[in-house]
């Protein structure tokens, strides 16, 4: 997948210097677009690749390809993820952003409440094909139910469970684990082999919200009400965060040293051979770029509490994904929605998503020989029938930064070897739960 986004900024506006340096479109003081500059876009790429140079090297040409067939030049800044969230709310406060940008699909919702995105209609989507030409799970990210998206899919993604084949063989395991209970079970025969188990990022707020969604969703709870009010300490709730921060804490299948990781440390020890297991978004293409062949690894539904991956209490994802969004106040807004128009292409969908192993949100690239590898498989068949939409709410941005930040503590707790209880988990969710904004 794209280097996984490190530590998501809260919704707390930082300093409007830090963004007016970098953006050149999205000038319009009155908060409406125009047409004022049709022939410059600014474009804020988000930082798919194992460096941002890797991403340039991938866009560069699909953009100077655009320049051609439309005369329209995209100025491009690959944007790491530990910044983007904080450049795009300062950029959303002072006017001053982009023409185009990519999102984590994760923070539509709560970009969308700032109200500087421009809204998806059904006539918006006719001039880029139609929304009926992506699928159901990608465009359940877009937005608040109920609202004109305020982003368009460009990369679908979910969580698989990679694991090395040699190591493995060496412990005796024939088959990667389908269940928490077999993944620590085979975790005892790997560490009896010198081996760590599996890595985790336990310092990336954003990756510990991915991860403990899906447990939350394996024990039957959610973090958020239905007419989303934040719950963050039901049993359930509780009980999935502790499973998570356990296999640290009581499991020791995740190294204590993985409580500082946040910025791909973990996709690195498994590229290296250091650890038998990664639970990462379509991993394939990052794994490449450090050298790790294809066939060292083999790629399996991330397990569940018990029986096969499925809806409800089966789910073993979140929806992962990369938007694609147009500034309201662009001075090129019908050179925006072409540029869009290009990225959604199904050409562009398949050259993009080969390049990040990502997956196409448009139905028809996805249906592409190119997508029907076993890696890719997984993935697909994952997105279709066991992934759930992180919760598109407001505070959906705030909630990531809050929670993310309780097991980031909770790991830190692990690895000094303080107790992680259930009472010290909810403790610690009740404090997260109090710095969301109130009602």
């Amino acid at each position: 997948m794209r280097t996984i986004r490190a530590a998501a900024a809260g919704a707390v506006v930082m300093s409007l210097a830090l963004a007016v340096t970098a953006c050149g479109g999205g000038s319009s003081t009155d908060g409406e677009g125009s047409n004022d500059s049709p022939k410059t876009l600014t474009y804020w790429a988000s930082n798919q690749g194992a460096s941002i140079e890797i991403d340039k090297k991938v866009l560069q040409p699909e953009l100077d390809k655009f320049e051609k067939q439309t005369g329209i030049e995209v100025k491009l800044e690959v944007v790491p993820w530990s910044d983007l969230l904080n450049r795009i709310l300062t950029a959303t406060t002072s006017g001053q952003g982009p023409d185009v940008l990519n999102i984590g699909n994760t923070w539509s919702a709560s970009l969308q409440a700032t109200g500087a995105l421009l809204p998806w209609d059904d006539a918006d989507f006719a001039k880029i094909g139609g929304k009926d030409r992506f699928v159901a799970s990608a465009l359940g990210s877009t937005g608040a139910e109920g609202k004109d998206p305020a982003a368009v899919p460009l990369y679908s993604m979910a969580y698989a469970l990679y694991y090395n084949k040699e190591i493995f063989a060496d412990a005796g395991i024939a088959k990667p684990p389908a269940t928490w209970d077999e993944l620590v079970a085979d975790g005892k025969k790997i560490q009896a082999k010198g081996k760590q188990v599996i890595g985790a990022e336990g310092a990336n707020v954003s990756e510990n919200v991915h991860h403990v969604f899906t447990f939350a969703k394996q024990h039957g709870a959610d973090f958020f009400t239905a007419d989303g009010k934040p719950d963050f300490t039901s049993d359930g709730a509780v009980a999935a965060v502790k499973q998570y921060v356990d296999l640290m804490a009581k499991d020791k299948a995740i190294p204590a040293g993985n409580a500082e990781y946040a910025q791909n440390q973990s996709v690195s020890d498994f590229a290296k051979g250091k650890t038998a297991m990664l639970l990462w978004q379509s991993a394939s293409a990052n794994l490449k770029s450090q050298g790790m062949s294809e066939d060292a690894y083999g790629i399996a539904p991330v397990p569940v509490q018990s029986g096969t991956p499925g809806t409800g209490k089966q789910v073993n994802s979140m929806v992962a994904g990369i938007n694609i969004s147009v500034f309201k106040n662009s001075d090129s807004l019908d050179g925006a929605t072409e540029f869009v128009k290009f990225m959604t292409s199904d050409e562009e969908q398949k050259i993009l998503n080969t390049a990040y192993s990502s997956i196409p949100p448009v139905a028809a690239a996805q249906s592409d020989a190119a997508f029907n590898s076993p890696a890719t498989a997984v993935l697909k068949d994952t997105l279709a029938k066991s992934a759930a939409a992180l919760p598109q709410v407001a505070d959906e941005s705030q909630f990531e930064t809050a929670v993310g930040t309780a097991v980031k503590e909770l790991f830190a707790d692990a690895a000094a070897g303080r107790a992680v209880t259930t009472a010290s988990v909810r403790a610690r969710l009740e404090k997260a739960q109090q710095q969301m904004p109130a009602a």
